[in-house]
């Protein structure tokens, strides 16, 4: 199948062709949305943190800002600061621009309050989306794409059937030439030493076993152990009884490729193939670290259920479980419960999956899409003081 993007002026490429509002802080979230709302095809982020963070996590903020901004869906972007928060939206603006998109910068404390800074900030997208409509699909390669792979209210059909069948698309992607991203290091535990034998060299490896060993000693440094919310109460309903069994079951969305290194939150990939980005358990939260990574598209496994969706990323939704799909038909795009039922192998709905994240490259809206779901969290490291 032909395959066509929008080719960035750094040579990435994106499948959707956004404008972002992005608000520096949870004080300018509300200007920014108003602004996005005036106008066709942009979206303003609803960011909750930016002001009274310090240190590392005041630096992933801003930094998962920045790549929300760099990602390759994304075709140009307004930054709205209040002012006075920690993140400091210019250089924010600034070090989108570096991609080449079109970016701008408005302040609300200095352009005279909220209805100035929106009436300017609104005459500014209008400029964008009259830009953004001259733009035109061209012919890409499926090596041009990062794929962000998540799972979410698991239950017993996940690692049996719909996380395998994820892994297979994912190993597809791989031997193609593209990149593909898995996370959720909470739902490594147990299974670790399994994923650090994939690792390319000893490094990464022992780099997989200290994220997972880091991820529980910060539990236990605040009195908690991991096993107290994984598995959650809805993953227990739905069958799975131990940390461990569901970390087999998870790890399978990764597939069976060697795996190149390890990011951080929001890190982007710095070649083509598999990587682990060590994120928590959230589901919110892991695809937006991912897609600051520069995930154009997510392929999301769900047993229970859930309407999840992106503020700039296509979600295609999985189930295992062919009820959870009778029931939540109008979020779920792929019934990967007939493994479960014996009418299709995990192969036939890995080719499956695979054949559906062509055709949303080129175009076709997920039901998540449809449906406006745009979840959105930015992980934070520490507490606000």
């Amino acid at each position: 199948m032909k395959l066509t993007g929008y080719i960035r002026e750094n040579g990435s490429v994106g499948i959707r062709n956004h404008i972002l509002v992005i608000p520096a802080s949870v004080c300018a979230s509300e200007v920014a949305a108003r602004i996005a709302s005036h106008v066709e095809g942009a979206i303003a982020i609803p960011n909750q943190h930016g002001c009274c963070q310090i240190g590392a996590d005041l630096a992933q903020t801003t930094n998962t800002l920045i790549g929300l901004g760099k990602n390759p869906n994304i075709a140009a972007a307004l930054v709205i600061g209040l002012g006075c928060e920690g993140v400091p939206a210019r250089d924010v603006a600034k070090e989108i621009g570096k991609t080449g998109k079109k970016v701008e910068c408005l302040i609300i404390q200095e352009n005279g309050g909220t209805l100035k800074t929106e009436a300017e900030g609104v005459k500014i997208l209008k400029g964008f989306a009259q830009d953004i409509a001259k733009m035109h699909r061209e012919e890409i390669d499926i090596s041009d794409i990062t794929l962000a792979i998540e799972c979410g209210g698991s239950d017993t059909t996940s690692g049996l059937a719909s996380n395998p069948a994820a892994g297979y698309a994912s190993d597809k992607i791989v031997e193609l030439g593209g990149t593909s991203i898995f996370s959720e290091t909470t739902e490594f535990i147990g299974a670790e030493h399994l994923l650090a034998k994939r690792a390319v060299t000893k490094e990464i490896g022992d780099k997989i076993l200290k994220i997972v060993s880091d991820c529980e000693k910060k539990a236990m440094t605040m009195g908690v152990d991991m096993r107290g919310g994984q598995p959650t109460p809805g993953n227990i309903q739905g069958g799975i009884s131990t940390i461990e069994e569901k970390s087999l079951g998870c790890i399978y969305k990764g597939g069976t490729a060697e795996i190149k290194g390890v990011l951080d939150y929001g890190e982007i990939p710095s070649g083509k193939g598999l990587y682990i980005m060590d994120t928590p358990g959230q589901d919110i939260e892991s695809i937006t670290g991912m897609t600051a990574g520069g995930a154009q598209i997510v392929i999301f496994t769900t047993g229970r259920g859930t309407p999840t969706g992106s503020p700039i990323a296509p979600v295609i939704k999985i189930t295992g479980n062919p009820e959870t799909y009778k029931t939540m038909y109008d979020n779920i795009d792929i019934n990967a419960g007939r493994i479960v039922t014996g009418e299709k192998s995990i192969k036939d709905i890995g080719e499956e999956i695979f054949a559906e994240i062509l055709e949303v490259i080129n175009g076709k809206l997920t039901k998540a899409e449809s449906l406006k779901h745009r979840e959105f969290g930015i992980y934070k490291l520490i507490s606000t003081f």
